[in-house]
């Protein structure tokens, strides 16, 4: 019960990711508000779908989505193969046109 509690909390928090994070837009120039919508909608899928494959290191990779359908991913991640699966998973989300990779793997300490 308590699980599925923090999992919903979690999926809620990342759903609302893209609510939060406008006022830190930096392209909040944007010619209609339904390409902001559409946008949103875009980098919500692709977080949702990041969180669902429970990958710790898929959790440091931020995701962000021009009016274009252009989704770029930056942040660091485990190895090589998670870069791999964030990569896959924001090509398949529906409306993407391309994705820029800035993820890099974490350094070792």
């Amino acid at each position: 019960m308590n699980t599925k509690f923090v999992t919903a909390c979690l999926l809620a928090s990342a759903l609302l990711l893209p609510v939060a994070g406008y006022t830190a837009d930096s392209d909040t120039d944007r010619s209609a508000p339904k390409a902001f919508v559409k946008d949103s909608v875009i980098t919500t899928k692709i977080k949702a779908e990041l969180f669902e494959e429970r990958m710790s290191s898929l959790l440091h990779i931020k995701v962000d989505t021009d009016k274009k359908g252009v989704v770029v991913l930056s942040g660091t991640a485990d190895n090589q193969a998670a870069i791999d699966k964030a990569v896959a998973i924001a090509h398949k989300v529906k409306g993407v046109k391309s994705v820029q990779n800035n993820i890099v793997v974490k350094a070792d300490k």
